[in-house]
């Protein structure tokens, strides 16, 4: 009798464990996942120590996990939007033909100075959505906004010219006065809307017609709204304690009991 070679899990499958979808922990209440942080700033949001996403923005934190823009925008109160901007099927040639899958571009805003643009590749068009929801939202970024003429009334277009390319594509943006509207394509349009613009004139060169890049560039563009400092971001800067630095007798702590319970014997 030959004996079974144990090791990589039963003799079948690739020994990667957990389940089909194990990353997440699931409460004892059925399937609704609870949120265990994996990285610092996740922990500091969740503890309520950061209190807005411009904290985070201030010291230029990575953020790693989406659940921190849950945190601040939950899904049930439907104030971030999201928007499936494009499909498409990508082939690879494989020895045994064509490996077909599928691309979607989703992007996310608050049209209130929020944008986010996620890009994923998946077997299925319903993970692959899901997955660029989940990128879009980690990449969430300020959208700086400001006035044509008179500074009167709320910021109402971009501050200054502004440029993103990708590919082939390159798009301007450029300061409208008040009561134009965006002068853009339906795509482009879209984006700058739910990033907070009224007004936007904008130049498109390039093969705009690969929505994909079109888009990001786009995005790429609105991106560089904060990189210009004008005259009125000109004040001296007063430096403070980054988060970590403020609450690492927190952090510290929480790591100390996270060792403790790791190390904890399980009977």
């Amino acid at each position: 009798r030959q004996r079974r070679v144990m090791g990589r899990g039963d003799g079948r499958g690739r020994g990667r464990g957990r389940g089909r979808d194990g990353r997440g922990r699931k409460s004892r209440d059925g399937d609704k996942e609870e949120w265990v942080p994996v990285t610092k700033l996740g922990r500091l949001v969740k503890e309520g120590k950061i209190r807005s996403l411009e904290e985070i923005y201030l010291y230029s934190m990575p953020i790693k996990e989406f659940q921190i823009i849950d945190h601040f925008y939950p899904p049930t109160a439907g104030k971030l939007k999201d928007e499936v901007m494009k499909i498409m099927p990508v082939q690879k040639q494989s020895s045994a033909g064509q490996r077909t899958r599928f691309k979607a571009f989703v992007a996310v805003g608050d049209s209130d100075g929020h944008i986010g643009l996620g890009v994923k590749c998946a077997k299925e068009v319903a993970t692959a959505i899901r997955g660029a929801l989940i990128l879009a939202k980690m990449s969430l970024i300020p959208v700086r906004r400001g006035y044509w003429g008179k500074m009167s009334g709320m910021p109402h277009t971009v501050p200054n010219k502004l440029s993103g390319k990708c590919g082939s594509v390159a798009v301007r943006l450029i300061p409208a006065p008040r009561g134009t509207g965006l002068v853009a394509a339906p795509a482009s349009k879209k984006i700058l809307a739910m990033a907070g613009l009224e007004d936007c004139y904008s130049s498109t060169r390039g093969h705009s017609r690969t929505m994909g890049n079109f888009i990001k560039a786009v995005f790429f563009a609105i991106s560089k709204s904060y990189g210009y400092l004008s005259p009125e971001l000109w004040k001296p800067t007063v430096f403070q304690k980054t988060p970590f630095q403020e609450h690492t007798d927190y952090l510290s702590k929480d790591a100390a009991d996270l060792k403790l319970t790791a190390e904890a014997p399980h009977y």
